[in-house]
């Protein structure tokens, strides 16, 4: 793992296999967060970026929308159950119905992002 700056944040970019994508996590958004606001100390804003993840997760396990206007909003889509295969045996398996998390970038997001 290697990164560099970019805009102000910290990215990483992560080689399983050479996928050639790049992540902000978590630990550098806090340190980030940190450089930024030295008045707080790091275990402050961990609790912060832990209650804010643990608020969009709140919402989204109540059938909720969580909506941050500018940058996108959050939901959950119903996947049916289905007939799917073992990877590594090819034999059929039966996965049940569930809920998966669904994000849509807002609009000023996806107008800096194609700047």
């Amino acid at each position: 793992m290697w990164g560099w700056r970019d805009r102000g944040l910290i990215l990483s970019h992560f080689s399983s296999r050479n996928l050639g994508f790049f992540a902000l996590i978590r630990s550098e958004l806090v340190q980030k967060l940190a450089e930024d606001h030295p008045d707080l100390t790091v275990r402050e804003i961990e609790r912060v970026v832990s209650a804010f993840f643990d608020s969009i997760i709140d919402r989204l396990q109540k059938d909720g929308r969580v909506e941050l206007r500018g940058f996108g909003a959050f939901s959950t889509r119903e996947r049916d159950a289905r007939r799917g295969r073992n990877p590594r045996t090819g034999d059929a398996v039966d996965v049940a119905a569930k809920r998966v998390p669904y994000f849509k970038p807002g609009k000023e997001m996806r107008e800096r992002l194609n700047v």
